[in-house]
């Protein structure tokens, strides 16, 4: 169990407050006790955990990322029953991580972080939950940036009479057998659960703002075989696993620095739209104009054989307005409808979390980012001392394993800790010079990739324009960025007893 204990006035007190469950969170967890430190607390506003892996539960949520890449380095799992696992198998394997690594006893469930504050005269986060106060040294956000679901503010949406839900948030209490339903977006949760409700629906209709650049899934099952090696031959399937980050690392060059070679791509993915798509008008609708790989590339076998369906119509506009049970899209178009799912994305360059974390001179981490989410090396953030994220800002990838970024936070955050012992701080703030140097620098490496080129509008970008979500580089060389913390960055706090 967490060792810090509760004073007289029921503030219970740790080394570290670490929030949320999803693979940052469990990861830090675990390597927290690998460090050594059994001080420390996880606060988890639900029940169990999986962070974006429990909350998103629509049919057909699945990764579209390898299996054997997405997990932890020191976690294998030589179960994984396909080559792209699906939604239940990840969430299972998060609890079998949590059991297996023990980590159970320090977390906190039902525990939603109503706000933090930095305390100057104690030089420690002051945590206000929904179930009790906490006070820490150290805070480690681990909500992830696809925590918050985004629904657009349209008018007369409040008075739509029938169904709303976001594919977050799935309401599998609704039958949508035969009903009417409008989906909005095309993006990445779309494009799995599109195909699965199509079969179910009477009528879909799909309103598209940006068509997405769409490839073959090559999933398949693992044979029992297969899974036999790797459990009793560990090296196999770590060797694979490094056959499968190569591969993923050599195509970062493409994305970052040389965008013209995605033209061979854009190829394959057109001949893959004729292949499913016959009617011409259709395949126009769905036929990108931007650079491939400018918003993310989606994997899917059934989303175009879905749209050719005849009990679906792709409308190739946003949503305006609801009108009653009528949706306008901004093409004029009218639709009757019993229901509308939203697949709209989350909360990523406005993170709600950032509303709650208040630093040293007063103000929220949001007011902070008004401008664009900055941290020095995707983790600390001037006058935010002892606050650390877990997939901070431009941590995040376009091609490859979140787990292989969240691993070289959590040795970012190890070292933290060590130079937090041996310096005998009680604090470390990240100077303004180091922060915007290392931001100064991400950006320009952006101004080449094709996220900020390849002519399109994504969630990657913030209100300026500027992309504050993604690594412009390798994850071996974030990594290398990140292995220890460098004294020569910070300002140290000290506390005089």
């Amino acid at each position: 169990m967490a060792s810090g204990g509760s004073g007289t006035d029921g503030v219970q007190r740790v080394r570290v407050a670490v929030v949320g469950t999803g693979f940052g969170g469990l990861g830090a967890a675990i390597r927290l006790r690998a460090e050594g430190i059994d001080d420390f607390v996880v606060l988890e506003r639900a029940e169990s955990v999986g962070g974006t892996w429990r909350d998103n539960s629509y049919p057909g949520c699945a990764c579209d990322v390898p299996s054997h890449l997405y997990s932890f380095s020191f976690a294998p799992n030589p179960e994984w029953p396909r080559t792209f696992s699906g939604q239940p198998d990840i969430r299972a394997y998060l609890e079998q991580v949590t059991d297996r690594h023990g980590i159970r006893p320090w977390i906190r469930f039902g525990h939603e972080v109503r706000s933090a504050r930095w305390d100057t005269g104690t030089a420690r986060w002051q945590i206000s939950t929904s179930r009790g106060e906490f006070s820490a040294q150290v805070l480690v956000s681990a909500c992830g940036p696809l925590s918050d679901p985004q629904i657009p503010d349209l008018p007369g949406l409040d008075a739509f009479p029938g169904e709303v839900f976001h594919s977050a948030r799935w309401n599998h209490d609704y039958d949508l057998r035969g009903k009417r339903v409008a989906v909005v977006g095309t993006g990445a949760s779309a494009i799995q659960f599109v195909p699965e409700i199509q079969k179910q629906v009477g009528r879909l209709v799909l309103f598209q703002r940006t068509p997405p650049w769409v490839m073959n899934r090559m999933d398949r099952d693992i044979t029992g075989l297969e899974r036999a090696v790797y459990r009793r031959v560990p090296a196999v399937q770590k060797a694979l696993r490094g056959a499968l980050w190569t591969v993923r690392e050599a195509q970062v060059g493409a994305f970052t620095k040389r965008p013209a070679v995605l033209q061979l791509t854009e190829k394959l993915a057109l001949a893959n739209l004729r292949r499913h798509v016959k009617d011409p008008v259709l395949r126009a609708k769905l036929t990108p104009d931007y650079r491939f790989g400018c918003k993310r590339v989606l994997l899917s076998n059934s989303y175009y054989p879905a749209l050719a369906q005849p009990n679906v119509e792709v409308v190739a506009a946003g949503l305006r307005e609801v009108r009653g049970s009528t949706v306008v899209g901004a093409d004029g178009s009218e639709h009757e409808v019993d229901a509308i799912v939203f697949g709209t994305g989350f909360h990523v360059t406005d993170l709600p979390v950032a509303e709650h974390i208040t630093g040293a001179a007063g103000h929220t981490l949001a007011e902070e980012w008004k401008d664009g989410m900055a941290a020095l090396r995707g983790t600390t953030v001037a006058g935010f001392p002892n606050l650390l994220f877990v997939i901070g800002p431009n941590t995040g990838l376009g091609n490859s394993s979140m787990v292989l970024m969240i691993e070289s936070q959590l040795n970012y955050l190890a070292d933290f800790l060590r130079k937090l012992d041996a310096t005998g701080a009680a604090a470390l703030d990240p100077t303004r010079s180091a922060q915007l140097r290392w931001n100064d620098a991400v950006q320009r490496r952006m101004t080449r990739t094709v996220w900020n080129t390849g002519g399109c509008r994504s969630w990657y970008l913030d209100g300026r324009g500027n992309n504050t979500v993604l690594w412009p580089g390798t994850t071996a060389h974030f990594r290398r960025e990140t292995r220890t913390v460098d004294l020569s960055e910070y300002d140290r706090i000290t506390v005089e007893n």
